[in-house]
C-alpha cells in the first residue's frame, strides 16, 4: 500500500504514525496537493491528502476512514473498546480534527487569498473556533498515556505540532501547557521521529 501526502499535513501524519504503531506495512509517497497537483490527480482525481492506494490499485481518502480500514487490516484498534472510554477518545479526536481544519482555513486565507480580499470578521470567527477546540482538547490531555498510545493521543500531538508550525502567534504554549507538554513527550518517541513534521 502507498500513503500519499506530505507529512506537514496532520491528517497524513496521524495515519503514518498509527499504521506504524499497528505494524501495518505501507510506503509513504510525499506528494503535495499544491506543488504536485497534476501527478497527485493521476492517483486520486480529488487530489485529497491523505490518499491510501490499496494493493489492488483502488484508493481510500479521509484520514478517519483510512484509519478505520487500518483497524480492519491489523485486527486491533487504537481506540478503546469500552463505550465510555471510546466516547472520551472520540471527543478528543473530534476537537483535534476541528483544530486542524480551522488552522488550515487560516493558513489558506493568508497564503492563497489576496490581502485585499481577506475578510477579517471571518478570520476572527475561525480563530475563535480554533481556540475553543483547543480548550476542549486541553481538558482531555491528562488521559493520554505515553506507554499506551491511542488514537486520541496521537492525533492530539500531531495537531499541536501542525498548529505550532503554522500559527504560533495565535496559539501559544502558555495558553495550552498540558497539550504542549504532551506533544513534546510524544514527539520525542521514535515512532513520531520516523515521520517528522516536514
Amino acid at each position: 500500500m502507498q500513503l500519499i501526502g506530505m507529512l506537514d499535513s496532520p491528517f497524513v501524519r496521524r495515519v503514518a504514525i498509527s499504521f506504524d504503531l499497528q505494524t501495518i506495512p505501507f510506503e509513504h509517497k510525499a506528494l503535495s496537493v499544491f506543488r504536485n497537483f497534476d501527478e497527485f490527480s493521476t492517483i486520486n482525481p480529488t487530489v485529497k491528502a491523505p490518499t491510501l492506494v490499496l494493493d489492488d490499485g483502488s484508493f481510500l481518502i479521509d484520514s478517519t476512514l483510512i484509519l478505520e480500514y487500518g483497524d480492519a487490516l491489523a485486527g486491533t484498534s487504537l481506540l478503546p473498546a469500552a463505550p465510555a472510554e471510546r466516547a472520551k477518545a472520540l471527543r478528543a479526536i473530534g476537537s483535534a480534527l476541528a483544530a486542524c481544519e480551522k488552522t488550515a482555513q487560516i493558513v489558506y486565507e493568508y497564503s492563497l487569498r489576496p490581502q485585499e480580499k481577506q475578510h477579517q470578521p471571518w478570520l476572527d470567527r475561525v480563530q475563535q473556533q480554533l481556540l475553543a477546540a483547543l480548550r476542549l482538547l486541553e481538558a482531555e490531555t491528562d488521559a493520554f498515556d505515553i506507554d499506551a498510545l491511542d488514537q486520541a493521543a496521537v492525533t492530539a500531538a500531531v495537531t499541536w505540532s501542525f498548529i505550532q508550525l503554522n500559527v504560533p502567534s495565535i496559539v501559544t504554549p502558555d495558553n495550552f501547557p498540558r497539550l504542549a507538554a504532551w506533544t513534546a513527550r510524544a514527539e520525542a518517541l521514535p515512532v513520531f521521529q520516523r515521520y517528522p513534521l516536514s
